[in-house]
């Protein structure tokens, strides 16, 4: 009825005393027709701004919910709403008035923080009420700065810096292992290191191998009360019916499945007096589509219970539940010649045996076998229908089917067929020098033959010779039974310029299907002559040199 975002946990942000955290919420009314009214409880250390309002159907409205504390700690609190309405009075139903009827519950969670100054101890006797919070004055980020650094102590590691007030700590006694620096300049502080009150090298080496005696002693009463665990468990499972492991320890229960037969019974346990309602009919599939046999089905009734099914006439609730289709079959383009094959679906979900006939007098669908089946309960089975036409043009015929020989239907079938043809990838190609081949074989490239109908394809390619000659070749000429382009597959053919003197830059193929189209396609080869001299003849006979840059 009413959702809120956030909700219905809100958790608020640490404030101090004082201060207010505020949070904004959206409250919709998810209900499209009724408005809904509502009125917040009030709470302590909360604030919430409206505490009441009304929100019409499928809209929204933002309320703000603050967290003013009134002193130091955390504060988990339930927020009550209540839904308000028109209820009914207990000594008179007739008449109205508006009372809470729900209530709606959110979790409120804020934290006051308490500010203080923690003062710098040195007195180093009592430990555990040292307080480990970093004085007020040292926090400017001045141990970050590097303008006075010397630069030989601008790499040091494992370096605590000293505080700028902590000038009482520098005269305590001082631990030998452990290197102070300032905050500026980096460089080692002088601590003072009083004889009367500071341990020794030895005595150092002494209170180490007593706190190692002693944490080597810890962790071996450990390891020894875990092996006296381990060897209490194994004695209470050592026993011929947990056979040493623990009950439910890394075993997972065995997952929950229904049987399929007994999705057979209740399928079949169908009343016969009561509709057919569509939940049964798509359980009913479902079982009957996992079970489908191709194979090892009966052309005709054989078995007494077969020949006692298959003599039923059914009512046409149980032909309801015979599924025999698609009812309309479309090959699409079929090429000529062809021979393209479609399945028909047949879902017995009777608890009885089933008889289809199929009856065919298109020439063009002779070679559908077979043509009767026998099917078993709950089953699902496949008829291919094979199509073969001579002749183009399009195709509209059906053919009928019976159910136990007295229940007719009829199968439409739909193609066009059409000639065998083959796809150019370009109609007029470019070919431009490879300098990596010789001068005579330097130009050529590739065009792509692209058959998308489901007959192979037989090609020729024929020159088409101008006045100028021919001075392109390709390869191959013709689809021989190696370069034959089967059905939805491609070939690449070569095409080569060979230059000279007299050749033409341009050319032109005919490619010829047989039975089929014939396409054209254009060749040009792209020769750039960046500069070139005239020959010029001289009355002494010779011949100027040519000067020519070909690219």
């Amino acid at each position: 009825m009413l959702t809120f975002a956030p909700g219905p946990v809100v958790s608020f942000k640490e404030c101090y005393i004082g201060e207010h955290t505020d949070l904004v919420c959206t409250l919709q009314n998810e209900c499209a027709v009724l408005p809904v009214t509502f009125v917040f409880h009030k709470i302590a250390h909360y604030n919430i701004c409206p505490e009441k309002g009304k929100i019409k159907g499928k809209s929204v409205k933002d309320v703000i919910f603050s967290f003013v504390p009134r002193h130091i700690g955390t504060f988990t609190v339930k927020q009550k709403v209540d839904i308000i309405g028109p209820v009914a009075k207990k000594d008179d139903f007739t008449v109205l008035e508006m009372k809470p009827f729900h209530q709606i519950q959110l979790v409120f969670s804020g934290l006051c923080k308490s500010v203080s100054t923690s003062v710098l101890k040195t007195n180093s006797a009592n430990k555990g009420n040292q307080q480990s919070d970093v004085t007020p004055v040292a926090l400017l980020q001045s141990d970050k700065t590097q303008l006075r650094a010397h630069r030989i102590t601008r790499n040091l590691s494992n370096v605590l810096v000293a505080l700028p007030n902590d000038r009482p700590a520098s005269i305590r006694p001082a631990e030998w292992h452990k290197d102070y620096r300032t905050i500026f300049t980096k460089v080692p502080r002088y601590c003072y290191i009083d004889p009367e009150f500071s341990c020794t090298v030895y005595e150092e080496l002494e209170k180490q191998m007593n706190k190692d005696y002693y944490a080597d002693y810890i962790h071996n009463l450990r390891k020894v009360h875990l092996k006296k665990k381990e060897a209490q468990i194994f004695k209470m499972l050592n026993n011929p019916v947990d056979i040493g492991l623990k009950p439910a320890s890394g075993l997972k229960s065995p997952m929950l499945r229904i049987l399929k037969h007994n999705l057979e019974i209740e399928a079949a346990c169908v009343n016969r007096n009561s509709l057919l309602t569509s939940k049964q009919l798509a359980e009913i599939k479902s079982s009957s589509i996992l079970k489908e046999v191709n194979d090892c089905l009966n052309p005709e009734p054989l078995s007494q219970q077969e020949i006692e099914d298959c003599s039923l006439i059914l009512t046409p609730k149980q032909l309801h539940q015979i599924v025999i289709g698609p009812s309309t079959i479309d090959f699409g383009e079929v090429c000529v010649h062809s021979t393209t094959t479609r399945k028909m679906h047949i879902i017995n979900n009777l608890p009885v045996h089933i008889w289809i006939q199929i009856e065919i007098k298109s020439e063009e669908l002779q070679r559908t076998n077979p043509l009767s089946h026998v099917i078993t309960p709950f089953m699902k089975t496949c008829i291919p229908v094979v199509f073969e036409k001579e002749t183009l043009g399009n195709f509209k015929k059906s053919f009928m089917y019976s159910i136990n020989q007295h229940h007719f239907g009829h199968i439409l079938v739909i193609a066009k067929i059409v000639p065998v043809a083959l796809e150019l990838s370009t109609k007029e190609l470019t070919l431009n020098p490879a300098f990596s081949f010789l001068a005579k074989t330097g130009f050529r490239t590739t065009v792509t033959l692209y058959n998308r109908k489901n007959y192979p394809a037989q090609f020729t390619w024929k020159p088409v010779i101008t006045d100028k000659g021919m001075g392109f070749s390709i390869c191959p000429e013709k689809g021989d039974v190696q370069s034959i382009v089967e059905a939805s597959k491609d070939i690449e053919c070569e095409v080569v310029w060979h230059p000279s003197f007299s050749s033409s830059s341009t050319g032109e193929f005919d490619l010829c299907v047989h039975e089929g189209k014939t396409l054209r396609l254009k060749c040009f080869a792209k020769v750039a002559i960046r500069n070139a001299k005239s020959l010029e003849l001289r009355i002494g006979g010779s011949v100027e040199v040519p000067d020519i840059h070909i690219s």
